[in-house]
């Protein structure tokens, strides 16, 4: 029986984490941590239209998954912030790759969308 992780078998552990890295919201904060720490308010002004409860459960999420760390400093008002493990750092290369090919190639996913629509639209009599 091979033990290897395979993400196509429906029990293994690395589907989670591929749901987990191919999240828009993870892609997005991991993306806007790049450039260095930042703190939760910092964090959702940067993802624009994410919520608070999203943003804390994703931000969680990748804590426990090894890909942030996060940081409280004993001060008033409390300083939190969130920034890249090596781990994380590690995934943002793959993740930078992605967001580039998204940018340069969107022009024709919209055309083939727009052509998409446009076949499969029901003539109206």
């Amino acid at each position: 029986m091979d033990l290897s992780p395979n993400p196509f078998n429906r029990d293994c552990p690395t589907r989670k984490l591929l749901d987990r890295i191919g999240d828009q919201w993870t892609v997005l904060i991991v993306g806007a941590l790049v450039d260095g720490p930042l703190r939760f308010t910092e964090i959702g002004k940067r993802v624009d239209g994410i919520s608070q409860k999203v943003l804390t459960q994703t931000l969680r999420s990748l804590v426990r998954d090894g890909i942030l760390t996060r940081t409280a400093y004993p001060v008033i008002p409390p300083r939190v912030e969130y920034e890249l493990t090596p781990l994380g750092r590690n995934l943002s290369e793959p993740l930078d790759m992605l967001d580039r090919w998204a940018r340069s190639h969107m022009g024709e996913v919209e055309r083939a969308r727009d052509a998409f629509d446009r076949e499969n639209t029901p003539v109206s009599a």
